[in-house]
């Protein structure tokens, strides 16, 4: 897609929250909608600042988040997404503010585009009179928690995704719905109540529902969500795939992975990454590392600072370990992963399931080892397991479990079957971003919705 001319230029303004699963596909639905035309402003709280100097294309403004050093310290990320709502509107406002007064006519902001968690954001729009655009970074499908979230004291849990006739769903497993009501019912204080109803009203405010997500993967779930929000959807995923953008990873990335999976065979190699927040315990750690030493199977592992919480995961390692797996694993601390998805020698990913590695990995056509901790992670790996048939489920964090499901899908039959699967998934994603296909067409009409603002 070229950048196209424009006698008068509309200026959208982007709200990141400030972790890396959002602020990847943030950036990279900024870089689409840039080379549609569009100037594009960041503005993002201190906290977790992106590098700008990755993208001099865009204006980085940040803004006063006034987070509590005991959240961010003690990792509380619900914490800190409460407090990024409360804190940031009145900087937020006032930066728009000061925008808006030094406006060039041929310059103007067209609309706010803001992460469905920044729901503040909206408020702000509205204050403004500028136009709203939610961006759901997560599965359309989890549009349908927040949907449960406002009413959850009025009918309860179940009766109310009874009531929504969910069970109708093809691609949406009432056993999936029931699972979020669970969980939802087991962690939901008032405050999280507060902020899901937040962001429900948010996105029944917004002017346009952007989705990271495809047509053909969600059909039913998009459908629904449309009923519930009178917003319009635009399904533009995978974002990643639109344009080659530049890497904005807050870890430093080690691109020597790729020379290790240059050396090994087609479609050997495990690889495993829990994510950029998820965490594990020593014994979980030590137990994946039996597990990754006995299955015989190549593996590139990322292990991250701060994957055990307050302890260097590598000197937890047993001091065997590296000899007992010598030259057949691999361990870096960040891996680029896109990069590492597409290498013909990854046959496997054991992933947490966040929404960009679940997308990554059906784009390359790999099939998934799925071991989710919290949030979308378990809607997104009941898709890969139950409904795509991409994937298994690793049911714990114990060696010999872990050798088997490694097993099961790298050799067995089983495997094989779920990988000409993902293939086809693949094949299906690189066909809805052609011309007159269902992405494309989506794209088109999200920029006739902005430039009709």
């Amino acid at each position: 897609m070229e950048k196209q001319e424009q006698q008068k230029v509309s200026r959208l303004v982007f709200v990141l929250i400030p972790f890396q699963g959002h602020i990847n596909p943030m950036l990279q639905l900024a870089t689409i909608l840039y080379a549609k035309g569009f100037s594009i402003t960041i503005i993002h709280p201190q906290f977790n600042f992106p590098n700008s100097s990755n993208h001099p294309e865009f204006t980085f403004i940040p803004i006063s988040d006034n987070l509590p050093k005991r959240e961010v310290s003690a990792g509380d990320l619900f914490g800190i997404v409460s407090a990024l709502n409360k804190n940031c509107e009145g900087p937020l406002t006032e930066c728009i503010k000061e925008m808006l007064k030094a406006e060039d006519p041929h310059d103007r902001i067209s609309c706010i585009v803001y992460d469905s968690t920044m729901c503040f954001s909206q408020s702000v729009a509205d204050h403004l009179k500028l136009p709203g655009i939610c961006v759901r970074t997560s599965p359309a499908a989890t549009m349908l928690a927040f949907a449960v979230f406002p009413r959850l004291h009025e009918q309860g849990y179940i009766s109310f995704l009874e009531s929504m006739s969910l069970d109708r769903v093809s691609d949406l497993p009432s056993l999936m719905l029931k699972e979020l009501a669970a969980s939802m019912k087991k962690i939901t204080t008032d405050g999280m109540l507060e902020l899901g109803a937040a962001v429900a009203d948010s996105v029944k405010k917004c002017s346009a529902l952007i989705v990271n997500t495809v047509d053909f993967l969600e059909q039913e779930a998009i459908t629904k969500v449309q009923e519930l929000f009178s917003a319009s959807a635009f399904t533009i995923g995978p974002f990643h795939k639109l344009l080659p953008t530049i890497s904005s990873s807050l870890l430093k990335e080690d691109t020597n992975c790729i020379s290790w999976l240059n050396k090994q065979a087609p479609k050997s190699v495990i690889y495993v990454s829990f994510g950029s927040i998820a965490s594990i315990d020593e014994k979980e750690l030590l137990e994946t590392a039996w597990g990754l030493a006995n299955c015989e199977q190549p593996f590139l592992w990322v292990v991250r600072p701060g994957l055990v919480c307050g302890s260097n995961c590598l000197e937890l390692l047993p001091i065997n370990f590296q000899d007992s797996v010598g030259e057949r694993g691999c361990i870096v601390e960040w891996a680029p992963q896109k990069e590492v998805l597409a290498n013909d020698a990854v046959g496997g990913f054991w992933s947490h399931c966040g929404w960009n590695s679940t997308l990554e990995s059906i784009c390359e056509g790999v099939p998934m080892l799925c071991k989710p901790f919290f949030g979308d992670q378990n809607i997104n790996m009941r898709y890969v397991c139950d409904v795509w048939n991409v994937g298994l489920e690793l049911e714990d964090f114990e060696g010999g479990t872990i050798k088997k499901a490694i097993k099961r899908l790298m050799v067995d039959t089983e495997g094989k079957e779920m990988r000409k699967k993902a293939i086809h998934l693949k094949e299906k994603v690189e066909l809805s971003l052609k011309e007159g296909d269902s992405c494309y067409n989506s794209l088109n009409d999200l920029v006739k919705k902005i430039l009709s603002f």
